[in-house]
């Protein structure tokens, strides 16, 4: 099984076990406070993933970690799970579906919007609306600044694309001609 596969399934795991009785965000947080100790620390990085350090070693320093970070509780217990079945190399990608999980629980959605030039706080939040009335979801958004749109926007939502941006308007428009050509 991929560590991306087994990172997911652990992931799950949490994440149904947390939310009957638990914090969450707060296991969101440990798990990526810990994550970035981990890959800032290339020697602990090494360590922690290198098959000839014995595995008692390996729960050591994470629990030695564990107590100087205060983390408790579910995410302790997983990581030094993890440690004792030196499945540590699976951290990043646990995270990262960890993270991925608990915002379709809370049911929010990522959009990334390009604009032609910077948007107002309150075109911000009214794009912010627009989107979350379109997906039905909460909405957390970046956005760029790109001067080739023109005018209008471009919002990516996952895999979907709302394009309102005047460059992508004029190309249409110049296809429909050649087509009357």
């Amino acid at each position: 099984m991929s560590t991306r596969a087994s990172a997911a399934r652990y992931a799950r795991a949490l994440l149904d076990a947390i939310v009957r009785d638990g914090d969450p965000e707060q296991v969101e947080r440990d798990l990526t406070a810990f994550d970035s100790l981990v890959t800032r620390t290339p020697d602990l990085e090494k360590a922690l993933s290198n098959p000839a350090v014995p595995v008692n070693a390996k729960h050591a320093i994470v629990e030695k970690l564990l107590r100087e970070m205060s983390v408790s509780g579910p995410a302790a217990r997983l990581l030094l799970f993890l440690a004792d079945r030196d499945r540590l190399s699976v951290l990043g990608d646990l995270a990262a579906s960890y993270r991925e999980r608990l915002m379709e629980y809370r049911r929010v959605v990522r959009a990334e919007v390009t604009t032609a030039v910077p948007l107002s706080p309150e075109r911000l939040v009214q794009m912010e609306q627009r989107l979350a009335a379109a997906t039905g979801r909460r909405v957390t958004m970046t956005t760029r600044v790109d001067p080739a749109l023109i005018g209008g926007a471009v919002a990516r939502v996952g895999s979907v694309v709302y394009d309102s941006s005047i460059a992508t308007r004029l190309e249409k428009i110049r296809e429909r001609l050649e087509e009357r050509r």
